[in-house]
């Protein structure tokens, strides 16, 4: 049964914060459907190998983790301060990745110039590219909330605000998912779904079908 947006909204009247990511997977988008207010902390801890700084796409025979180099930082930085490392040309690998894993998508000629000119930009802090790229992908699947960034714990403390910091993550058990439960939809590659891919897999092949697909894949609180 299609889960409504409606239906989501009244069961769920309540506040998340989570961390600014990379290109999300399809549980981030769930999770934020999930609430009527959500607070993306851009000065919680900085914690290396999850999804701030990476994602995963479904090549031809494969799902590559696409990653940010970052450069040095201490044990207690927070998220805002993150730089990203130019040194090294991340940017072609992961727009060439793109490229291939889904030039040939229903969708990736209407939307991936979008993407490119924020990459073009070579923004110096991580949370500048999470924002751009996450302020893209909420319009593009037509996702309207109400998203406040913020520093850590600013005008939300008093509140009965869900922590869901580093609850979306790419080291836990597949199938453990707070938010999000499998939805299948048409991929380019392979005869078996991949399910919580990062978000452009979905926009990338199902187009304005996106949102329709996250709110088959919201999982019951």
């Amino acid at each position: 049964m299609i889960v409504s947006e409606f239906l989501i909204r009244e069961e769920k009247s309540s506040e998340v914060r989570v961390e600014l990511q990379y290109l999300p997977c399809l549980e981030y988008f769930t999770c934020i459907l999930q609430y009527d207010r959500i607070y993306i902390d851009v000065a919680e801890r900085y914690v290396k190998q999850t999804y701030r700084n990476r994602c995963s796409v479904l090549t031809t025979n494969k799902i590559d983790t696409l990653t940010i180099p970052v450069k040095g930082y201490g044990a207690a930085s927070s998220t805002k301060e993150i730089l990203i490392d130019y040194n090294q040309d991340w940017t072609r690998r992961h727009l060439g990745c793109l490229q291939s894993a889904y030039g040939k998508s229903p969708f990736y000629e209407f939307y991936a110039h979008e993407f490119i000119r924020v990459f073009e930009k070579k923004l110096p802090y991580l949370v500048d590219l999470n924002y751009e790229l996450l302020t893209i992908c909420l319009r593009l699947t037509g996702i309207k909330k109400d998203i406040r960034y913020n520093l850590s714990g600013a005008g939300n403390a008093e509140n009965d605000v869900v922590n869901a910091i580093s609850l979306i993550n790419n080291r836990k058990q597949p199938d453990l998912h707070k938010y999000y439960h499998p939805a299948p939809y048409y991929q380019t590659f392979g005869n078996d779904f991949v399910g919580n891919l990062s978000i452009v897999d979905l926009l990338f092949n199902m187009g304005p079908e996106a949102k329709s697909v996250l709110l088959r894949s919201c999982k019951s609180q």
